[in-house]
């Protein structure tokens, strides 16, 4: 008796002795299926235990630092899409940030998707963090939903970065501003958000206040609405 006839005798299912022999042959038809299905499950297990292996091997070298070479990409980029001024977008951003480089530029061809001479990608960094960007045309624009926010930590270069990046753009209130790009900007000094996050220490209220009747934002109007009696 097989192994699979067997168990099923032995569970109770069938009871093999008292079958005919027709149906011994539907049993053995059966048992061929199951003895297929092992043989697939088999094949599959050890295609796992095959991946699991490469896995805990990839894995060790990341642990040891090894491997780094082969992924260094940041999981989440911000890619930016112009219609035609990438290229003058991304200059412009690199020469307003410190610690900001290009790192790549590939320019379309004849045979690329866009025109030649436009700019396919771009890869970039600002203050040492990545973005890309392209030329996509006239179908690409960017959303007022979607901004660049930068923490400031002196008066000078909210000043500053305030000046240049609205240049042939657009000011708008409490520190908002989009740029001749389109791309809108958030620029912030990092202590609003210790005057807001600590109503105990400082009135919060009377710094909302002052902030909503502000475009560029000033440190030190802020600083004196915080230090106000409630």
């Amino acid at each position: 008796m097989s192994r699979h006839l067997r168990i099923l005798h032995e569970a109770g299912f069938v009871d093999v002795r008292a079958e005919g022999q027709k149906h011994i042959y539907s049993l053995r038809q059966w048992e061929a299926r199951l003895a297929r299905f092992d043989t697939e499950l088999e094949r599959r297990q050890r295609t796992r235990g095959a991946r699991r292996k490469g896995d805990t091997e990839m894995t060790k070298k990341r642990e040891h630092g090894r491997g780094k070479s082969e992924n260094n990409a940041p999981k989440i980029t911000t890619f930016l899409t112009f219609d035609n001024r990438a290229e003058e977008a991304v200059n412009l951003y690199v020469s307003t940030f410190k610690n900001s480089r290009i790192v790549s530029l590939v320019r379309g061809d004849k045979e690329s998707a866009v025109a030649k001479g436009k700019l396919l990608n771009a890869t970039f960094e600002l203050n040492g963090q990545p973005f890309m960007a392209m030329d996509g045309g006239p179908y690409f624009s960017f959303a007022q939903g979607t901004s660049l926010f930068v923490n400031c930590e002196t008066q000078e270069e909210i000043d500053r970065l305030w000046e240049t990046l609205s240049k042939g753009g657009e000011k708008q209130p409490c520190g908002w501003l989009k740029d001749r790009f389109g791309v809108s900007w958030q620029i912030v000094p990092s202590v609003l958000g210790e005057m807001m996050g600590d109503p105990k220490s400082g009135n919060s209220q009377k710094v909302m206040e002052a902030l909503l009747k502000m475009s560029k934002i000033d440190i030190y109007t802020l600083e004196k609405a915080y230090a106000q009696k409630r």
